[in-house]
């Protein structure tokens, strides 16, 4: 006869410290807990955590208070103990050399105060580029019931009768800047009316793009990605975020029973569907990793080739996340996809995602906005890797937001062998470079010890600019915002500082791409490039720290830039014995 277990404690008895005395460990608990003010009856209550990663360096993050507020009552009102705690906090824009760099330290911190602390599920708050990924990341392999609430996107401002968002639109209006159409005061004025309420981007960048991927995948509530951070209706999902996070203590759902084979091939598709961040395939490849589930490029291939591009938002189209919540959000795209997906995939609400669809079947779609799949924006998703000589792992271009006349093309290489390189030479007047030329951008990568920056998107150099070319082909090793648009292929692995062959390429040097035949070549004789790799000076190591642990531990884009000891096993080689 199997021995019955004993249930697993909850509360604030849940993972004490150990001082060899279990009962004074749980009394002294307690007794530092009432220090805080709470009744008796309340610590006898199961505990939802709630990870905050506000922070005066993340814009973005302003109404975290709030919405932790709204938290706190949808846990009481169940019948919870809410206990808010902080996290690392990655403002996009505040962090140097990248917040690439700290996803993993932040899903780290994530991951062990969710271990650590005594809590029976958590609320996850996040919103800017790398918190979401980093909070799925660490929630993933904790694997304690959770529920990912996003802070939302901002709302446009407006300048002269036009709208803006960030930060596609800061993009256009430097650019424009660079090539003296606007001028200083002007882009002063810009300045000042790109950004101004609380939320992530206004547009499908990096942030929006990870807020539908965690509602396809099931972490999120339904109908939740979309709403923007000023709207009454944020409050209320945070709200039933906190309700739902207590009916996962009593009917446990975890991390690894909602991110799956079947959910992570949804998220995929949602990703090309929507025009998403270049960035999100890393995010999610590294989600995925986390609980052993391989991303595939040649897979990404195969679902972009037959899944349409149906949201018309920037960068790849014309509105703005306000646009496409009004529009019917994730509700409608998930509608329009509805034949393609694994339908019987579980979502955080223990409903699956067919049972989600069926019961919003009525919901109003403005097709403006999120496309019929019988009129999309694009036939083929936003996404393509490209594979070949020059990315022998793989590259990704965001074709959705590239200029198609200069998909099939060969050209001579204009190379730039660092950041700082690229910085002292782009605008110089004596900058060998036309239009058809490629620009290469080197150690960029992750290893590289710039902790890969969004800094595949190029700039166009300045003598061109001004005379009127507004995209070439740009090719790295870096990454680009989810806001940014271009022909640029990023995510060139194995990355120069490896001693990828992007790291071999020269000034003059032939470069092929071809987006049809999805292949990216250097045109270089293997005995030329043989030569050249015995001349190739490894990068320079960091010394301590964090950074250190970085550059050592780090793995390459495809797959998903997370630490080579915080992966699982993958699936695939469990079945089949590998290591």
């Amino acid at each position: 006869m199997q021995e019955k277990k004993d249930p697993e404690p909850q509360g604030f008895a849940r993972g004490l410290t150990n001082y060899g005395d279990r009962g004074f460990a749980l009394y002294l608990r307690r007794s530092f807990a009432k220090s805080m003010g709470y009744s008796t009856e309340l610590l006898k209550k199961p505990i939802v955590g709630i990870a905050t990663s506000g922070s005066g360096f993340n814009n973005c993050h302003r109404a975290m208070p709030e919405l932790v507020d709204a938290v706190k009552r949808g846990v009481l009102a169940a019948g919870g103990m809410p206990i808010d705690f902080p996290t690392i906090s990655l403002g996009e824009v505040f962090l140097n050399p990248t917040s690439m760099m700290f996803r993993n330290l932040m899903s780290m911190d994530v991951e062990e105060m969710l271990r650590a602390q005594p809590m029976d599920s958590v609320v996850l708050i996040g919103g800017c580029d790398k918190t979401v990924p980093a909070q799925l990341m660490g929630a993933a392999a904790a694997d304690i019931p959770a529920v990912q609430l996003v802070v939302g996107p901002m709302m446009t401002g407006r300048h002269q009768g036009e709208r803006l968002g960030a930060c596609t639109d800061c993009r256009r209006f430097w650019g424009k800047f660079r090539a003296n159409e606007v001028g200083e005061q002007e882009i002063d004025q810009i300045e000042g009316r790109l950004a101004t309420t609380v939320g992530t981007c206004a547009v499908m960048g990096t942030a929006s793009t990870m807020a539908c991927i965690a509602e396809t995948l099931g972490m999120s509530l339904p109908g939740t990605a979309a709403i923007p951070a000023v709207h009454a209706d944020r409050i209320r999902a945070a709200e039933a975020s906190g309700a739902r996070a207590v009916q996962l203590i009593r009917d446990p759902l975890r991390p690894s029973q909602i991110i799956t084979d079947k959910s992570v091939e949804n998220a995929l598709r949602v990703l090309l569907a929507i025009g998403g961040s270049t960035n999100a395939i890393i995010h999610l490849t590294a989600v995925a990793g986390r609980l052993g589930i391989p991303v595939s490029l040649e897979r990404l291939n195969a679902l972009s080739d037959e899944t349409p591009v149906l949201v018309n938002l920037k960068p790849t189209g014309e509105h703005y996340m306000e646009d496409f919540f009004a529009a019917g959000g994730m509700t409608a795209v998930l509608r329009e996809l509805e034949p393609q997906l694994h339908l019987d995939a579980i979502t955080v609400t223990g409903e699956t995602l067919g049972e989600r669809i069926a019961a919003e079947r009525e919901a109003w779609v403005d097709h403006r906005i999120v496309r019929k799949s019988s009129d999309p924006v694009e036939p083929q998703g936003g996404l393509v890797a490209l594979f070949g000589s020059l990315a022998p792992r793989g590259a990704i271009l965001k074709r959705s937001a590239a200029d198609k006349s200069l998909f099939e093309q060969e050209g001579r290489a204009v190379v730039f062998i660092s950041l700082e390189d690229l910085a002292a030479r782009i605008d110089d007047p004596e900058l060998d470079v036309d239009a058809n030329d490629i620009l290469v951008l080197q150690n960029a990568g992750p290893a590289s010890g710039t902790g890969m920056p969004e800094a595949g998107y190029l700039p166009i150099p300045k003598k061109l600019a001004q005379q009127g070319v507004k995209d070439m082909l740009r090719i790295s090793d870096a990454r680009m915002s989810g806001t940014a648009y271009g022909t640029i292929v990023l995510h060139v692995t194995p990355e120069a500082a490896l001693g990828g062959p992007i790291g071999l390429v020269r000034n003059g040097d032939r470069i092929r791409l071809s987006v049809r035949e999805r292949r990216i070549d250097l045109l270089v004789d293997e005995a030329e490039l043989a030569r050249r790799a015995k001349d190739v000076s490894p990068p320079k190591r960091i010394a301590r720290g964090y950074q250190k642990l970085y550059q050592e531990h780090v793995l390459q884009a495809d797959a998903g830039c997370d630490f080579d000891f915080l992966q699982a096993a993958s699936k695939d080689d469990a079945s089949t014995g590998g290591s």
